[in-house]
């Protein structure tokens, strides 16, 4: 008689085949893992990890909502444990850098795939949503103690697209190693004076 799991072992099931997906899908594309390859590399058979997911692309999904949690997580850490608003938002800035080059291939599967019906994944969607709050969550820090002004939405999303690209243009080698991390501080210190309240 089978061993009945309890939602313990449903979750560490769940989070290693994460882990190893994580891992192929990133050195090899999603496109080219099975589900097979995933159960080989777990050590369980081809159809064992149909119980716990629907298909590949769930996995995906919850591969990559774990990957904006955490990221999410590192800028909220960052920001609840700055003190002042400018420093709130180096905080953020310093971590969202740290979070790309500590975790380059999950990155990449957060922000360079274009996953289809991400609708159908409400976690994913929230994820997402929580991640996108950081961008403007430390703007309006510095706008309510008058450092900013504009629109918090719009200029949370100047900041992440500069910081994306550079981080990107590293990635690919079309900068040189550390050069994204002085042009985003550079970056960062041009936008904010030209959004300098009073300026």
């Amino acid at each position: 008689m089978p061993r009945v799991l309890t939602e313990s072992d449903v979750a560490d099931f769940r989070d290693r085949l994460c882990g190893v997906a994580e891992r192929l899908f990133a050195e090899r594309g999603p496109d080219a893992v099975t589900m097979r390859q995933l159960a080989s590399e777990l050590g369980v058979s081809p159809m064992t990890p149909y119980r716990y997911f629907q298909d590949k692309d769930d996995i995906l999904a919850a591969v990559r909502t774990n990957a904006f949690n955490r990221f999410a997580e590192a800028l909220e850490t960052a920001r609840d444990g700055a003190k002042g608003a400018r420093a709130k938002g180096a905080a953020v800035g310093e971590a969202y850098v740290n979070f790309a080059f500590a975790n380059p291939h999950t990155y990449k599967l957060m922000f360079d795939l274009n996953q289809p019906l991400e609708g159908d994944y409400p976690e994913l969607v929230e994820a997402g949503r929580r991640a996108h709050a950081n961008m403007t969550a430390w703007v309006e820090d510095l706008i309510a103690a008058g450092e900013m002004a504009g629109d918090a939405e719009e200029i949370g999303a100047m900041f992440w697209a500069a910081t994306h690209g550079v981080i990107v243009l590293e990635m690919a080698g079309k900068l040189p190693a550390g050069a994204s991390r002085r042009l985003h501080d550079r970056l960062g210190a041009t936008l904010a004076r030209g959004l300098r309240a009073g300026g």
